[in-house]
């Protein structure tokens, strides 16, 4: 959950209450909101110096790019970092109205409210006011100076002692202070744009300001109401606030929002950015702090336009943003990968599991989207079991099978692969439980069985979807030269792969049937998900049949 601040500022003036009579420049009144350290979006009480007018009465509610109003000059002046993107078109100004209220009052006044609020994703609904933060001890003081005087002397001394106490001196002891707010000052300057006082019945409530104050936004609808078209259950709920209390007092304050680059979602700026008809790219891959694209053919000439987009909206934990170039043809399962925007380390460390994995995506193979699927392998596993691992990769599944099992033996052709496997295993202290090879998946499968390490072994995983069916020939005779009544375990073979059929459960089935050269095998087949249209990932798991692990290899053609 994102935990917003806001705050009102104008022009960093120090905070100080000043009489009346006081010279004040003519400066913006801004109320800016911040959301943690990024995305920040302001109210202001100044006219734009050019605006173009952006309004659909078919859009819905909220705020939008094609709604409010966009500046033509007042943050021009200001330098793009990177040309790439000119984020001054994203800026949009939203005309809104607010219940200036005393701070004390405002959050519950905000749920007795709630449903006449602004309500938009990332904004509060409760913005500061600029330079009304006054400490309790200083309302006091103010108070208690100036006894047996007149008015203004009274504002005269308590303005001297306020300095004094702020800043060691007063404007008559010697340098030329700067001007700040006086607060009554603030509140004329709000009604100088129009803002009026919330209705007649509340003249008598009419005053300067004592204390901090808050402004709730109201519903985007109030925006251009005056007091009398506001909503009665508006008006309700501050006539019984103000019954309560006699220090109550409200008004109703124009104000204006301006959502920056920042605030947008990434959709929403591509949306802007991509030509009409064009689909708007939402599904990446993340490891670590990459973000791995897979890019359509149309979106390949504004390539560097959405890693720039995918690049800002992901910070910071997203470093690297890359698109696969072409598809996996290579035994080592490695993709070839375009570095589009940030750093051009593609080494980074994986979180899975609970268990941390090195990987560097030039040289090894990774797939996020496969945890789900990892996880439900693990659960399906005992502390009893053995486990092995023919397609091991870095170690994503035998790592963390390790932290569960009895024994893992993990296999990958790759070496790189299984120098970061070695790694990984030690990292996550799972070393003594798990043993490593590097080898051809058919040699590790015959080699394995044929020693001592068969009897225990319990689950056999293949996850090599392009060509893991046809290694499941390597399991015929792999018994043959032990007694049939020898003390060993028949495992359970988990073994996946794509499917283009109509009926891909069929169609990977008869595969698994083929390369077993045995037809009455009980397999259950479970879809794992849909790599491209058409084209299924599945998982068969099966008990490896008695008949193919003492089938004689002699008969085999």
């Amino acid at each position: 959950m994102v935990v917003t601040r806001l705050f009102l500022r104008i022009h960093s003036l120090p905070l100080a209450t000043l009489p009346p009579k006081l010279f004040f420049p003519k400066l913006p009144l801004t109320v800016s909101l911040c959301y943690s350290t990024t995305t920040t979006t302001t109210i202001t009480t100044t006219q734009a110096l050019t605006q173009t007018r952006i309004h659909d009465p078919a859009l819905s509610y909220g705020p939008s790019l094609h709604k409010g109003t966009k500046p033509q000059a007042e943050y021009q002046q200001q330098e793009q970092q990177d040309d790439i993107i000119d984020e001054q078109n994203f800026i949009r100004v939203f005309d809104l109205a607010a219940l200036r209220v005393p701070a004390k009052d405002c959050f519950a006044l905000e749920s007795r409210l709630r449903g006449h609020l602004l309500n938009w994703p990332r904004i509060r609904n409760i913005a500061r006011v600029p330079g009304d933060e006054v400490d309790p001890e200083v309302i006091d003081l103010l108070g208690r100076q100036g006894q047996g005087f007149s008015t203004e002397e009274k504002e005269e001394g308590n303005l001297v002692s306020l300095e004094r106490r702020i800043y060691g001196k007063a404007e008559g002891d010697g340098d030329v202070l700067s001007p700040v707010l006086y607060r009554d000052k603030l509140a004329r300057t709000f009604n100088s744009q129009g803002y009026g006082l919330l209705g007649d019945e509340f003249k008598g409530k009419t005053r300067k300001w004592k204390g901090s104050t808050r402004l709730l936004l109201l519903d985007e609808r109030y925006a251009a109401r005056d007091v009398e078209d506001l909503p009665e259950a508006i008006k309700v709920v501050l006539k019984e606030d103000m019954k309560e209390s006699t220090e109550s007092a409200f008004e109703l304050v124009r104000c204006k929002l301006t959502l920056f680059y920042d605030y947008w979602q990434m959709n929403e700026i591509l949306e802007g950015l991509l030509p009409k008809g064009i689909i708007v790219p939402s599904a990446f891959e993340t490891v670590g702090h990459i973000i791995h694209l897979n890019l359509k053919e149309e979106h390949l000439p504004y390539k560097n336009l959405i890693a720039k987009v995918v690049l800002d909206k992901n910070k910071p934990k997203i470093k690297t943003v890359v698109n696969k170039i072409e598809a996996i043809h290579n035994d080592y399962r490695t993709m070839q990968l375009e570095v589009l925007a940030g750093n051009h380390s593609l080494v980074t460390t994986v979180v899975e599991n609970g268990m941390r994995f090195h990987v560097d995506l030039t040289t090894v193979y990774w797939n996020s989207r496969l945890a789900t699927e990892r996880q439900r392998l693990l659960n399906g596993f005992t502390h009893h079991d053995v486990v092995c691992d023919v397609f091991s990769g870095v170690g994503p599944l035998a790592v963390s099978a390790a932290k569960i099992v009895k024994r893992v033996y993990a296999n990958d052709l790759n070496p790189y692969a299984v120098e970061y496997l070695e790694r990984n295993c030690v990292v996550n202290k799972v070393e003594r439980k798990l043993e490593v090879f590097n080898m051809d998946g058919r040699r590790f499968i015959q080699a394995l069985f044929a020693s001592e390490k068969a009897k225990r072994i319990t689950q056999v995983v293949m996850n090599l979807p392009n060509d893991a069916a046809e290694y499941l020939d390597a399991f015929r005779g792999i018994f043959r030269d032990r007694p049939k009544n020898g003390d060993f375990t028949f495992p359970m073979i988990h073994v996946y792969g794509f499917s283009k059929a109509q009926d891909p459960e069929f169609d990977f089935h008869e595969r698994i049937r083929i390369a077993l050269k045995e037809m009455a095998v009980d397999v259950k087949m479970r879809r794992v998900r849909v790599v491209a249209p058409g084209k299924w990932m599945l998982c068969a798991s099966f008990v490896l049949p008695e008949t193919v692990a003492f089938a004689d290899s002699k008969l085999d053609v």
